[in-house]
């Protein structure tokens, strides 16, 4: 490690370096990417009194002493690295990454992959905080609206049946002839995009998901509505159409404390899968929960196909057939959508966070376009019927003779005065119905939950 820093006085390099880089008073975190000997951390800690010190190390330097108060995290796996910076960030506004260039030359692949996760921690935690910004309200909204109509909670115990996961991508139409071949004894997990192409084939899901809060979520749930579903899969910020209302439901729920203790006060059952960028990933997370046996991903590409960035048909392609014309052909409509869509930052977070995240993952899930479990993809032998019956049964909402959004409302501001909720519930609604505004009121937050759940439209 000698040859990190100057032999001479690698003090006063730390400090040239830092002055070299003209740093911002407002920073609030330091991320740290392989700091040697850790000279640069005495110059931070004295300029920045009040800002958190994160360290990523290359390797374990357990035999350097730092002071307390320092997170450090040693030659980690990408994951771990996710959730160590999840755990100890909470402003990536704020947030700068300090490299120490030396440590390239000494670690090379080491160095460059905590840099990388570190960037994409970025990139994630900020596209993330961008959507908060602009749908927080609109979440809170939906999920005030969906509680009065919800009318059938769906209950479950664990399958021992094969899941099928469906999403959109192009690769989808290769995998749907084995999907309904294997149909009868895989259970069908559907994103509410993936609906219409699979009905098409043939293909009857046994659990539409859908978690997407925005107004066009709606126009992959409206064709659903023209057959008779068997049941869905939703978070109550998602946006839900009426005629949903007497469909079985199992509700999902992020593990916020705020949703958490409605649904708990209100009785009404949940999964909880945490929170996710995609739907995608909250249907992993689903399907490990409701059976033990294999989960195959069909439709999951998290890139464009030459012009073609959805499987066909798809809901979103009657918006561009009907903005078609003879100087704007419909080919060129879907160029522009594919180049775009290509060179949109958030395909690239989302597809990096998955690649990321199948770390975590248990060894059963594997995806139908590897061309050797697509052959493998067959019925399961001596189940040629699969009896869901058996591990879901309805249940009628508890409480259903009184409205669950005056109750959830009601119960939600009485949390916002128990010490032991306050905090948490305060924290998770001021960034989401105040995204922007820095410290927020008790009374207003109580006048914004108010205003929200019990009046206006949804899905502004």
């Amino acid at each position: 490690m000698d040859n990190l820093h100057s032999r001479y006085n690698p003090q006063a390099e730390a400090v040239r370096y830092i002055d070299s880089l003209e740093l911002k008073d407002n920073i609030k975190h330091f991320i740290l990417i392989e700091p040697g000997k850790g000279f640069l951390i005495p110059v931070l800690q004295e300029r920045y009194k009040d800002s958190k010190i994160i360290i990523l190390h290359a390797e374990d330097h357990g035999s350097i002493q730092l002071e307390e108060g320092l997170s450090v995290l040693s030659s980690a796996k990408n994951t771990e690295i996710q959730k160590f910076l999840e755990l100890h960030i909470t402003d990536v506004n704020n947030t700068k990454i300090i490299e120490w260039r030396p440590s390239l030359n000494v670690y090379k692949e080491a160095y460059v992959k905590i840099l990388s996760q570190a960037v994409a921690f970025i990139k994630r935690t900020d596209a993330g905080n961008r959507t908060t910004a602009a749908f927080g309200t609109r979440w809170v909204r939906n999920f005030f609206k969906n509680l009065n109509a919800i009318n059938k909670n769906l209950l479950y115990k664990k399958m021992d049946i094969p899941v099928i996961i469906t999403g959109s991508g192009p690769s989808l139409e290769d995998a749907l002839p084995i999907i309904k071949e294997a149909q009868n004894s895989h259970f069908i997990i559907a994103a509410s995009s993936s609906v219409m192409a699979l009905t098409e084939y043939g293909i009857r899901a046994d659990l539409i998901i859908a978690t997407d809060g925005g107004s066009w979520a709606l126009k992959h749930l409206y064709p659903c509505c023209r057959q008779k579903i068997n049941a869905l899969a939703v978070n109550l910020c998602a946006a839900m159409p009426s005629q949903f209302t007497n469909t079985p439901t199992l509700l999902l729920n992020d593990g916020s404390y705020w949703q958490s203790y409605i649904l708990h006060e209100l009785s009404l059952p949940s999964v909880i899968t945490g929170q996710r960028g995609t739907v995608i990933a909250t249907a992993v997370d689903l399907a490990l929960t409701l059976s033990s046996a294999n989960i195959y991903l069909a439709g999951i590409d998290f890139s464009v196909n030459d012009i073609r960035t959805h499987v066909k048909p798809y809901a979103f392609d009657a918006l561009f057939f009907g903005k078609a014309n003879r100087f704007n052909p419909f080919y060129s409509e879907s160029f522009k959508r594919s180049f775009n869509t290509s060179k949109g930052e958030s395909l690239n977070i989302y597809a990096s966070w998955f690649k990321t995240q199948t770390e975590t993952w248990e060894k059963r899930i594997f995806s139908v376009t590897d061309s050797k479990i697509f052959k493998t993809l067959k019925p399961v032998k001596n189940s040629n019927t699969k009896k869901t019956s058996d591990y879901f049964k309805e249940a009628p909402a508890q409480n259903n003779s009184l409205n669950l959004r005056e109750k959830g409302a009601a119960s939600l501001i009485n949390a916002l005065h128990n010490k032991e909720y306050a905090q948490n519930i305060k924290q998770e609604l001021s960034s989401l119905l105040f995204a922007n505004k820095e410290s927020v009121t008790d009374d207003e937050l109580e006048a914004a939950i108010k205003k929200i759940a019990l009046g206006g439209a949804m899905y502004e």
